[in-house]
């Protein structure tokens, strides 16, 4: 058996690939770490809460001796890190915390896993050994494109938001482990993931609740905002590609090849939402166009070549599936 470390998996990412990994992976152990803020929620792992091969423990990896002893009782084999302040509201709001969690927890694992699975600093040598530690990020740090190109991995960072600065940071820390110790690592940065358990105050879900509320569907500015779009499910099959497979040092940006405006986004939720829980009027009358956000990114859009060349990954869902799957999934919540 492998022992590995998820960090944040009570979050939405982290709860939708635990159970997937763990059922595609008779070998492997997962011990969950979570601090069970309010994006996260142990109801999102209710299916796997008595899995003999899976353990959680609540705390906070900004605790570093939690985290040496959690590492001594279970010598991990491996670290997935989820575990991040990600909203970028709340980040303008209270950047801080974006700072504690998403740069100093990040360090806090790397330090304490280097520690554990290395004698000493090998400087400037390639000296890699089983153990491997998997960062998730996000496409946030490339900043913001316009009409055309798409992000790829050699796109300079230019993040705009608290929120993107302070991801862009534990991508630098995460470089930084490989080419200053040599340790094993591997970078993912996702575009906007979409699907079953995520928290109520992201776009998707929002406009879903709203909905069925009855009450207005905020929509940032003129609702122009690109997005690409990438189904949870896809993005948990990537990210045990690359933690199984990737090279080590090297990013992989991962995405659903699916863009759409905000506008778009509400307009086919509105739609579908009126076949599937029809009222008198449509729920596109319920959207209100509302005070764009500071610094707001005007368009993301990622070349997922890489992964698709390199490691053979391709995403399943198109936005127009997948979102049929996803409204699905909120109505049973809601009602």
């Amino acid at each position: 058996m492998r022992t590995i470390l998820v960090t944040g998996g009570a979050g939405f990412i982290g709860a939708n690939f635990i159970p997937y990994y763990l059922e595609n992976n008779t070998d492997v152990e997962i011990v969950n770490i979570d601090a069970l803020t309010y994006a996260g929620d142990l109801q999102n792992l209710k299916e796997i809460e008595n899995h003999d091969r899976y353990k959680f423990v609540k705390g906070d990896i900004c605790d570093r001796g939690l985290l040496e002893e959690l590492f001594l009782t279970y010598n991990f084999k491996g670290v997935i890190h989820f575990a991040a302040e990600s909203h970028v509201d709340n980040s303008i709001k209270n950047p801080d915390a974006f700072v504690r969690t998403n740069v100093f927890g990040t360090f806090n694992l790397l330090d304490v896993a280097k520690k554990h699975w290395m004698d000493g600093p090998s400087l400037y040598k390639k000296e890699f050994i089983e153990a491997r530690f998997h960062h998730i990020s996000t496409d946030e740090v490339y900043g913001t494109l316009g009409e055309e190109g798409l992000f790829t991995e050699n796109t300079p960072y230019a993040p705009n938001s608290p929120y993107s600065a302070s991801k862009a940071s534990s991508d630098f820390f995460v470089r930084s482990y490989f080419h200053t110790y040599g340790m094993q690592v591997v970078t993912t940065n996702c575009s906007n993931n979409y699907g079953p358990k995520q928290h109520d105050e992201k776009l998707i879900p929002t406009i879903i609740r709203k909905a069925i509320a009855g009450e207005a569907i905020p929509i940032y500015g003129d609702g122009q905002n690109i997005r690409d779009w990438l189904y949870v499910l896809d993005h948990c099959k990537g990210i045990e590609l690359v933690y199984e497979k990737g090279i080590s040092g090297e990013t992989y940006n991962i995405g659903g090849r699916n863009e759409r405006k905000n506008l778009y986004i509400a307009h086919t939720i509105c739609e579908l939402l009126d076949e599937m829980k029809p009222k008198s009027t449509s729920y596109k009358e319920q959207i209100d166009f509302v005070k764009d956000r500071p610094g707001h990114d005007f368009r993301y859009a990622i070349d997922a070549t890489k992964i698709e060349k390199d490691l053979g990954w391709e995403a399943e869902e198109n936005f127009e599936s997948g979102i049929q799957k996803t409204i699905t999934w909120y109505l049973n919540k809601y009602e």
